[in-house]
């Protein structure tokens, strides 16, 4: 049974280089956040729908790590976004959330949430849209009700990256 470890969080706090790190760490597979590809690709004026497609290709990539770890006889894969983020996402922009994503978030099973808190600097790039930490801070206290309201162990991870790094490992090697 390969363990599933979900990085999420607000935007700039480094969700994609804890999910590489630890996926070098472990010699491991890191699944990346597909948004960034789709954003990159498509450009930032998203609808609704364009965030239902981003969920249905996440869920496609992270499928397709699992089977490549069972190939690879890995343990572990380190999942950056899934679900609950694009719940989150959904609800922030447009009030409301797609049933496919609520559906997937009952369905799918984890072993493990690392939730990064907002005490990095935010770093700014062409798809980023919430540089103010009050609104950085609002997302992250809606990512820390889910994890509080739901069964599966999770851990606040703050502080530098290197700190980010060793606190993530710790709650790994606990897990």
């Amino acid at each position: 049974m390969i363990k599933k470890i979900v990085i999420i969080g607000p935007e700039s706090t480094g969700k994609s280089t804890l999910c590489t790190l630890l996926a070098a760490h472990y010699n491991s597979i890191a699944v990346e956040e597909y948004a960034r590809e789709y954003l990159t690709k498509n450009g930032t004026d998203y609808t609704f729908e364009n965030l239902l497609d981003v969920a249905k290709e996440q869920v496609n990539k992270e499928q397709a790590a699992v089977e490549d770890a069972q190939f690879k006889n890995k343990s572990t894969i380190f999942i950056d976004t899934d679900m609950y983020v694009m719940k989150v996402w959904c609800e922030f922009v447009f009030n409301k959330c797609h049933h496919w994503i609520l559906n997937r978030i009952v369905e799918r099973k984890y072993n493990l949430y690392l939730l990064c808190d907002v005490d990095l600097p935010w770093v700014k790039d062409e798809l980023r849209e919430y540089p103010d930490l009050v609104n950085r801070q609002k997302l992250y206290h809606h990512y820390k009700d889910i994890l509080i309201n739901q069964s599966v162990a999770w851990v606040n991870i703050s502080g530098d990256y290197e700190e980010r790094l060793e606190k993530a490992i710790l709650a790994v090697e606990n897990l």
